[in-house]
């Protein structure tokens, strides 16, 4: 038992460090509802032990929490990963998250629900308030209609525990949703293919001519970096392939590289963009100049021939000498010599959602719209997650998709199906999806809501951001006064400045967060 003791006391230390500011701003959080406790009475000697004492636990659970975080299974999950991001107009990757994330398994199942939605035009409110107290339209209605949302705004709050819409207005009207989209990429992602899934890139090897084919597998989390941290690493590949290849006394080869699994054109309709490289099944760390695994920076103009000259470096530093590579096809002769695969889906899942990651995004879209049988296109992509989507019931009504990331300023949701998919994401009969719930940034703590609610629902509210230009959105899960889980959305069109758009759908999530509305 020392000997335990000693090992585990360094760590808890280092936890407790690492947790101090965290629980101060907990501790803030929840202060005002300690007022709503009961006064002081007298209490026996035993009371005062038990209390100490599950005080004592609840703090040492909080504390390896907050440093870790984990889950019940040691499980990896969003928070996992502190970062800095800030909300960058004109697209949906908004900011340097500098997430380094690590696969983890399909998280647990979530509570029940029921997701019978209906769709409301005018603004609605079925919660009532207790005596004394506001009701949500009355409480969300004037932080809704400020001026800093623009000409127009739609809503939606649900019970999640009941699928109940507990507040509507224009929540079946469909605006641009911004980075919103990727909920419903990651919706119809995980439907199509399932959390298990990977994607694997292989080097094959041409039995008749000799050639070495370095074949994409759509993976947009392959990397370069010497610590892969999880994610399928080319550097290992290249080991891999060249120690396949010294087995068969081959020490030179001819070099080339195969990205058909993706078709139609590779740079989305906006063009160039530092939010988003050419889209191509063979990309290595997301064709980023710099060592940067989120946020905008400028891209390289070929994703595949620069992953593929990295390969062939990595191949020459192990002694295997290789021609320039070129684009080719493997054929179905062609002999596999090694492979790498991305952790699970869900890990995918979570870190574009988290880091509001185009990339990711995009190939996602693809890879649903194969499974779909379609072409591995933007449009075969948007047309798989609207069949996905809808093959779930959801309500598609006013819904349309030109991407998979939210970029395109086509794209069109409503409140009502955005809340729709993230009930939809907790229900226990569907955990393949709860990947969508635990990928959501976490207000003042992870991805691109790092930076916000500071002073606000830190730790409660947790929410996809979107912003385009004169686009703000925000739609998530927050826990109010009553303990009650919520889904809510919130999307405003025609503003004309960013900051303070996002500071006003900020508010409206605090204030939901705080309602004790019934």
């Amino acid at each position: 038992m020392v000997r335990i003791a000693n090992a585990v006391r360094p760590r808890l230390a280092r936890a407790a460090t690492a947790a101090q500011p965290r629980i101060a701003r907990l501790t803030k959080a929840v202060r005002p509802g300690l007022a709503h406790l009961p006064g002081p009475r007298a209490v026996r000697t035993w009371q005062y032990t038990a209390g100490a004492a599950t005080a004592g636990l609840a703090l040492a659970a909080g504390v390896v929490t907050l440093a870790g975080p984990w889950d019940a299974n040691g499980q990896r999950t969003a928070e996992r990963d502190r970062a800095v991001a800030l909300e960058r107009s004109g697209g949906a990757d908004h900011g340097d998250s500098g997430t380094r994330a690590r696969g983890p398994r399909p998280a647990p199942s979530a509570p029940a629900v029921l997701t019978g939605l209906g769709g409301t035009t005018g603004t609605v409110s079925t919660k009532k308030a207790p005596p004394g107290q506001k009701a949500l339209a009355d409480v969300l209605g004037p932080l809704l209609g400020v001026s800093a949302l623009g000409g127009g705004h739609a809503a939606a709050v649900v019970d999640v525990s009941t699928g109940k819409q507990l507040y509507g207005t224009a929540a079946d009207r469909a605006f641009t949703p911004a980075s919103t989209t990727k909920i419903a990429t990651a919706v119809a992602a995980l439907s199509a293919l399932g959390p298990d899934h990977r994607l694997t890139t292989r080097a094959a090897l041409e039995p008749d001519t000799g050639e070495l084919v370095l074949v994409g597998g759509g993976d947009p989390t392959l990397t370069a970096h010497p610590k892969a941290e999880g994610w399928a690493s080319l550097r290992t590949l290249a080991a891999d392939t060249a120690a396949a290849l010294k087995k068969r006394g081959i020490d030179k080869i001819t070099l080339s590289y195969d990205t058909t699994l993706f078709s139609g054109p590779a740079v989305h309709p906006v063009g160039v963009n530092d939010n988003l490289a050419p889209v191509s099944a063979l990309t290595a760390d997301e064709g980023r100049t710099n060592n940067s695994t989120s946020g905008p920076v400028t891209r390289v103009s070929d994703p595949a021939a620069d992953a593929a000259g990295k390969f062939a470096d990595y191949l020459r530093k192990a002694g295997v000498k290789t021609t320039p590579p070129g684009p080719s096809k493997a054929t179905n002769r062609a002999e596999t010599l090694a492979t790498v695969s991305s952790p699970p889906l869900s890990a995918l899942v979570e870190r574009m959602l988290t880091n509001s990651d185009n990339d990711i995004a995009e190939a996602l879209a693809r890879q649903t719209a194969l499974a779909s049988g379609r072409a591995a296109s933007f449009d075969g992509g948007a047309k798989a997650i609207a069949t996905q989507l809808t093959k779930l019931g959801l309500p598609m009504s006013g819904a349309a998709f030109h991407d998979g990331s939210g970029l395109n300023r086509d794209d069109r949701l409503t409140a009502n199906l955005l809340t729709a998919l993230l009930v939809k994401a907790a229900d226990p009969a569907r955990p393949g999806l709860r990947p969508v719930l635990t990928g959501l940034p976490v207000a003042g703590f992870t991805g691109t809501l790092a930076a916000r609610y500071t002073d606000g629902a830190a730790g409660v509210v947790r929410a996809k951001t979107g912003t385009l230009t004169g686009v703000n959105t925000l739609a998530g899960t927050v826990v109010d006064q009553d303990g009650h889980l919520l889904a809510f959305a919130f999307l405003a069109s025609n503003t004309t400045n960013a900051q303070e758009a996002q500071s006003a759908l900020d508010r409206t999530a605090t204030a939901l967060a705080a309602c004790g509305c019934g």
